[in-house]
Formats: structure tokens, sequence, C-alpha cells
């Protein structure tokens, strides 16, 4: 016989008693009001969805083991690599001025590539075009803590992503791949994020599915995790064929989600479970 997969209305179900105490807690998670026209009245980082405990730590600086990745990046934006002899250095000066507001916005439109690009391509085609220096691999430490060191340097800013001209219809292919059911527990992002946030399924307490920290360092990983690997979790765990780390299908994702979160400051390194 063939496996059989309880759908999200049962599993929420079956936690009642604890996700009607989490809905309580909803007037106590601050938030910003969302502009005209946004699929939220209010919108609330994952942040707010924590522990009094995971809070603390994501705030103190010398606590958050994110830092540890910001520590490593800063030594590499020094470091000469490939054959043209040049650094992130060379090219940008200090990062704090010259990479100040980068990622919030991202992903964005590249007018040399005609499409859009997120941060951990723009990092690589920095290293290929103009350090004639080899790619890092997506999941590799080194790409992890140089994208999370440059969006650092947004902390505090907010999400300001553009998604009209040429980035509309990446826009739509997200927002269509948002609200589309994958998988044999046949759930879309929205099932979760958008009809449920504030609800627990089996063990895991839903938030609005917010990227204002990423990457961010996963409690239950004990690493920093890139966004795109997060979208391939959570397609990995309703039983999908996920879409790979980096391709349009993700980059279109990325850009949709990251215009729910605009106007939430950049949280990265962020603290998850």
């Amino acid at each position: 016989m063939a496996p059989r997969y309880v759908g999200l209305a049962a599993m929420v179900a079956a936690a009642a008693s604890v996700a009607t105490l989490a809905c309580a807690e909803d007037a106590e998670r601050k938030g910003i009001a969302a502009p005209p026209g946004h699929v939220f009245k209010t919108i609330i980082s994952g942040y707010e969805f924590r522990s009094k405990e995971t809070r603390a730590l994501q705030d103190d600086d010398l606590e958050n083991p994110g830092f540890l990745a910001v520590e490593r990046a800063a030594d590499a934006w020094k470091k000469v690599e490939g054959s043209e002899g040049k650094s992130c250095m060379s090219c940008h000066g200090e990062a704090e001025t010259s990479m100040k507001g980068v990622g919030a916005a991202m992903p964005k439109w590249d007018d040399k590539l005609k499409r859009p690009v997120n941060l951990e391509q723009r990092i690589n085609i920095c290293r290929t075009e103009h350090m004639k220096a080899e790619p890092w691999k997506f999941k590799s430490g080194e790409l992890t803590d140089m994208t999370t060191f440059v969006r650092y340097q947004s902390h505090g800013m907010k999400v300001s992503v553009k998604t009209d001209g040429p980035m509309s219809p990446w826009f739509e292919r997200g927002k269509q791949i948002y609200y589309t059911r994958y998988g044999q527990l046949d759930l879309a992002c929205e099932s979760c994020h958008e009809r449920n946030n504030g609800k627990f399924m089996r063990a895991d307490f839903l938030s609005q599915g917010q990227t204002n920290g990423f990457p961010t360092y996963r409690l239950r990983d004990q690493r920093l995790v890139p966004l795109h690997e997060r979208f391939e979790g959570c397609m990995f765990d309703v039983r999908a064929e996920p879409f790979k780390p980096l391709s349009d299908e993700f980059l279109a994702l990325e850009l949709y989600v990251a215009w729910r979160g605009i106007g939430l400051p950049v949280e990265t390194p962020s603290v998850r479970n």
C-alpha cells in the first residue's frame, strides 16, 4: 500500500492546543505596517516568532555564532586571489562604505546580463570577471561567509528590492511559484507562511517566511544557511523535487519573497531554530 501523507489541516489540528496558545501571543509580536496592496496588513520578521533565548542570542554580537562568518569574510575581503592580482578591496575599498545598502536591494537587475542577480551570483561575477579567480561553489563556506559579510553591511537598513520594469516578469514568476502546490503533501509556500503563520505544524512553528535575516544561523544545523538552501529544504519537507539553488525559479522566488518583507530591517546574520 502506498504511504499515506497527512494534509496541512490535519497536522495543524493535531497541535490545536499549542497553536491556540501561539496565536494568543500574536499581539506581542512587533511588525511594520504593510504598504497598500500587500498580502499582509502587518509584516513581521521571523525574529518575532522565535524564543526569547534565540532572540537574545541574535542580539548579542559577541554570542551570535553567525558573526564568526563576518570575521572570516572580513579577512577574505582583503585577500588577493586570481590572475589579476586583486582582492575585493582592490575595487571596492572598505566594505563598510562601499557595500552599505547593497544587500538590502538584492536581487537586482543586471543591465549587462539582462537578468536579475542575487548576492551570491554577484560575488562570483566579481571573482570570475574582475579577479579572474575561480567562482565559489554554492553552500561553500567561502561563498556563504562573504554573502553574510556583504549583507551585514546593510544591517538595520530596510529591505528595498525593486520589482517594476524588467524585474516585473521575474516578480510574477516568483509569485506563481509561491502559490503553486508541490510535492506529495500538496503544499505551497503560502499554505504555511501566509494562511497558517503563528501556528505549529508538527514541531515547526510557522513564521511569515521572511528573508530579511539570510544567510541565517540555524541552531539545528549549527551553521549558516543560505536562502536558496532553505528554499530547497522547504521543498524537500513537502516531499517535492526541489529546484536547483541559484536557478531561475529560486531567483524569481527570492525576489518575490523579498518583496513580501519590504521595509523590514536586514538582520543578517540572524539566528533561527
